[in-house]
Order: structure tokens, then C-alpha cells, then sequence
């Protein structure tokens, strides 16, 4: 286990303050407790395709937009794009390198997800729609007391919590809290209370895959770190050291803490994009994720999940983001606009590894640039894919 002081990161670069932050994006292991995943000793390295040059210009709300300005504007450290499993783009800038590990932040959500349905596979955990604390036990008299586990995979679990980084009294900032030195997630998780029935609405609650994270410790008896490096980490032949967060006690952030190369995330695209196979090994079982990446009520249709104070355009599915639209894509997008963009018609991959310091700032899209970046991953599938 490697430990630092997390002050450092705390005072350099406060969160969602638009202070820069690809500075210590690039270096997360250095600045926080974490524990190691070791390299695959069967390294996969992605083979070259035809080359591509990227789309100049994308549409967004009827506007015609440059490539390279929101690339800028963002703070894009990492840009890979994979045509049928070969490299066609590839580039890096600012504090970004093929060798670099890069903070995941929420796309560790959907990690988390092809977990829980290995473990399902596996029988460790029975259903779905057990309650999640019949597992993990510590959730019990909690807010996620008798909350069925998929709707804690839809973020539906009815856990008051508000998910606005603009707001320094909203529950995202306590857990924030909770996460540096002397803090416990876990005894912040028993604290939450209930604001609504769940399954009937989607709320975006980032301590909804911390529990996930919890079920599945207590579920398979292994750490999240060794489960991950056992089920995804060496089987997908990840060339590159890998870390997982956690807070003082060693509990994983689940919600936000996985990081890996720009090449490595790609792998776990395009274990979804083969639904779920590796070599031909079934990895991740192929219903589950046709389940994961499918709206199936409505409450996590288009228009219907809520992030913060606002309503988010794409469904979700398991701890996935479904675009509006009937092409079939989806991405896992974390704060500061990181992205693994899975176009299986297109037969396309993206990761985009980003630290927009405008983040968070506010709640309007013009300064987190989530949908617009969606917008410019799927205006390159098309130009890749066509």
C-alpha cells in the first residue's frame, strides 16, 4: 500500500474551484493512500489501424463547433480512439502519457458494474433484486436497509443525496470529506438517510457505488483491489500499474478512485464493446451486459436521471450513460469530463482523459461540457466508424 499526505492535493488544487487540476490527475497515486494492481504478466497491446485525422468541426444544440477548441477548453490530456480493437487516434498533451495513470473519477462507476455481474455469474452474490444488505452487512439500518441491488446499480436507491459540485454544503462535498486523512466513508455511508421510494427515480448518488463497492467486498470475501486485479486486470492483459484510492481506513472509493492508462481503460471498452469477451473467454457475462447498457424503466429513460439540481439528457442503465437516441452507444463519464465512449454499431472505442478547471464550478452545461463532449466522441465514431 502507498500512502502520501492528501493535504497536498487538498490545499494545491481545492476541487471544483477552477484551479487546474492535470497536474495532480496525473499523480492521484502519489497524493492519497492507495493499493496497487500489478501489470498483467500477459501484457495485450493494442495493434495499429489506419490512421485517422479527427473531424475538424461537430454539431452541438444547432451549433456548429471546432474539435480542437473543446479539446483546449477542456483540458483533453488523453485522446485514444479504436477501430474494431486497433489504435486509429492516439495523442497526448498537458500532463498526459501513454505510461501516465489517470484518475478515473466516476468512470470507475461502470468498473464497479461489470463486478457486481461477475459476482452475480459466480453466484457470490444470488440476485440482483436481493437487498444489498443482506451482503453487506454494515449497510444494514442505513438508508440502503432492504434497497434491492439493482436499483442501487441504477442509482434509483431513494438515498437523499445531491450530487451538485457547485454547492459546498451538498452530500458530494461530506463524502469528500469523509474521504480525506482521519475520514471513513463507510461510517459516512451508515449516516445517509432515505428521500424517496426506490426504484422510482433516478438520482445520481455517487455513494450508491460506494455500497456496490461494499456488496462486493462483503460478498466475495476479497478487497475491491484484488477482485479487480483477479477479474479485469490481469485477464485483459493491462500493461501498466494500477491503483485503487482509498480513504484512511483502506476502504477502495468505488465511486471514483480506479486509475489506469488511457490504453487500459480502452481495454475495459472493448471488453463491453465484444460483449463482454476477451479472447474468448467470457469475462463479464453477455446478458448482463446487454442488461448494464439498456434503459429498462422510466424512470432512467432519457430526461429522466437527475445529477445535482438539474435533469441529465441520457438514460442510464447499470452504473452506464445511454445517449438519447436509438444508435445503441453508451459511455462511462466521470466529473472533469473523463470518458470510455463504447460505439458497438460503429465498432468503436474512445477514452477521453480530461481535467476542465471549469468544472463544477457552476451546474450549467457551457461550463461542465458533458454533453458536448458526447457530442464530439460520437461525431468521431461516425467519421471512424461511418
Amino acid at each position: 500500500m502507498t500512502t502520501q499526505d492528501t493535504n497536498v492535493f487538498i490545499e494545491d488544487a481545492p476541487m471544483f474551484s477552477g484551479v487546474p487540476q492535470h497536474a495532480q490527475f496525473a499523480r492521484m497515486q502519489h497524493l492519497m493512500p492507495c493499493l496497487l494492481m500489478e501489470p498483467s504478466p500477459h501484457p495485450m497491446v493494442f495493434p495499429d489501424g489506419d490512421r485517422i485525422t479527427l473531424p475538424t468541426t461537430y454539431s452541438f444544440e444547432g451549433d456548429v463547433r471546432n474539435t480542437h477548441a473543446l479539446l483546449g477548453a477542456t483540458y483533453t490530456s488523453a485522446l485514444l480512439v479504436l477501430k474494431e480493437g486497433r489504435v486509429c487516434f492516439e495523442d497526448y498533451w498537458l500532463t498526459g502519457g501513454r505510461t501516465t495513470q489517470w484518475i478515473s473519477m466516476s468512470v470507475a462507476k461502470s468498473v464497479v458494474s461489470a463486478l457486481v455481474g461477475i459476482a452475480l455469474e459466480e453466484g457470490a452474490i444470488r440476485s440482483i433484486d436481493d437487498a444489498i444488505d443482506q451482503y453487506a452487512t454494515d449497510l444494514k439500518g442505513s438508508a440502503y436497509d432492504g434497497v434491492r441491488i439493482k436499483d442501487v446499480l441504477q442509482m434509483s436507491s431513494g438515498v437523499l443525496f445531491s450530487e451538485n459540485y457547485s454547492d459546498l454544503a451538498s452530500e458530494i462535498h461530506r463524502l469528500g470529506a469523509a474521504v480525506s486523512p482521519g475520514g471513513s466513508v463507510d461510517e459516512f455511508m451508515v449516516s445517509l438517510k432515505r428521500a424517496h421510494e426506490p426504484g422510482t427515480r433516478c438520482v445520481y448518488c455517487s455513494t450508491d457505488t460506494q455500497a456496490l463497492g461494499m456488496l462486493l467486498a462483503a460478498a466475495t470475501g476479497r478487497s475491491l483491489t484484488e477482485y479487480t486485479q483477479e477479474k479485469l486486470y490481469t485477464p485483459l492483459g493491462m500493461e501498466s500499474p494500477g491503483y485503487w484510492l482509498t480513504d484512511s481506513q483502506g476502504r477502495e472509493l468505488a465511486f471514483m478512485g480506479l486509475l489506469m492508462t488511457a490504453r487500459d481503460f480502452a481495454k475495459f471498452g472493448e471488453l463491453y464493446r465484444k460483449g463482454g469477451t476477451w479472447n474468448g473467454q467470457q469475462l463479464v457475462p453477455a446478458e448482463y451486459v446487454k442488461h448494464s447498457t439498456r434503459a429498462d424503466g422510466d424512470h432512467v429513460q432519457p430526461g429522466g436521471p437527475v445529477v445535482g439540481d438539474h435533469v441529465f439528457g441520457p438514460g442510464y442503465g447499470y452504473q452506464w450513460w445511454l445517449p438519447e437516441g436509438d444508435n445503441g452507444d453508451y459511455s462511462a463519464i466521470g466529473v472533469y469530463n473523463q470518458y470510455i465512449y463504447v460505439d458497438p454499431k460503429r465498432n468503436t472505442v474512445i477514452v477521453k482523459l480530461s481535467a476542465n478547471p471549469a468544472y463544477g464550478t457552476t451546474t450549467r452545461e457551457q461550463d461542465n461540457k458533458d454533453l458536448e463532449n458526447i457530442a464530439l466522441l460520437q461525431a468521431i465514431s461516425r467519421h471512424v466508424g461511418g
